[in-house]
């Protein structure tokens, strides 16, 4: 069994793949934040700034390199979880192309990496996850959960419309564009699986029930 959580910035990834990976003694694949030497400066800088030095690219190639890796391992090794996988990355890239932060060239880069980098997945024995969990909610759902956990880069006003962004497009690509599991979404504005024990059953019955259906086929 491998599943990936998949989710706007601030929605309750970590939270949900720890309860998962608790739930059926897997191991959880953390997406790399703190140890992320690029995100601060990322979240941080001036506009000037992101056009000058070229944070975006850069921390594009980070996040690629990092769930290249970690995917890797967790489809060679069953019974995991992924704490957001390669699988968005493509679409944060896109964003950022879109917002004028990656330029057309450092786009068609990325896209020539990643290309590369799914050919080797097909390579593997396990050649893709079993189920996608996606977080849905609304905008103001996701801001009120960004500030909640108060990673203090991530909290500046002028980030909102880089968040509204990324979430007006988010379910579209979930729906139209993502094609490597099925997909089980969860909607957050409705279900608090972290602070309210019965939406935390529920949740986990959702999951178990959503797996049996995809073994069963």
């Amino acid at each position: 069994m491998l599943i990936t959580i998949g989710a706007m910035i601030g929605a309750g990834k970590t939270s949900l793949a720890e309860l998962v990976a608790e739930h059926f003694n897997s191991e959880v694949f953390y997406e790399s934040v703190d140890d992320n030497p690029i995100l601060p400066l990322f979240y941080t800088a001036s506009e000037e700034e992101i056009q000058a030095k070229r944070y975006p690219f850069l921390l594009q190639l980070w996040f690629l390199n990092t769930r290249f890796k970690s995917i890797k391992e967790a489809l060679v090794h069953d019974n995991n979880v992924l704490d957001r996988s390669i699988y968005e990355d493509w679409y944060f890239a896109k964003v950022n192309k879109e917002l004028g932060r990656i330029s057309e060239l450092e786009f068609s880069l990325y896209e020539s990496l990643l290309d590369n980098m799914m050919e080797e997945l097909k390579g593997l024995p396990k050649k893709a996850p079993d189920l996608m969990i996606y977080l849905s909610g609304s905008f103001e759902t996701i801001i009120e959960r960004i500030k909640k956990r108060g990673r203090e880069y991530e909290l500046d006003e002028g980030l909102v419309s880089y968040y509204y962004e990324l979430w007006k497009g988010y379910d579209n690509w979930i729906e139209q564009h993502y094609d490597a599991s099925e997909v089980l979404v969860i909607n957050i504005d409705e279900i608090d699986y972290v602070n309210n024990e019965e939406d935390k059953k529920k949740v986990l019955s959702m999951i178990e029930e959503k797996l049996n259906e995809i073994r069963n086929r």
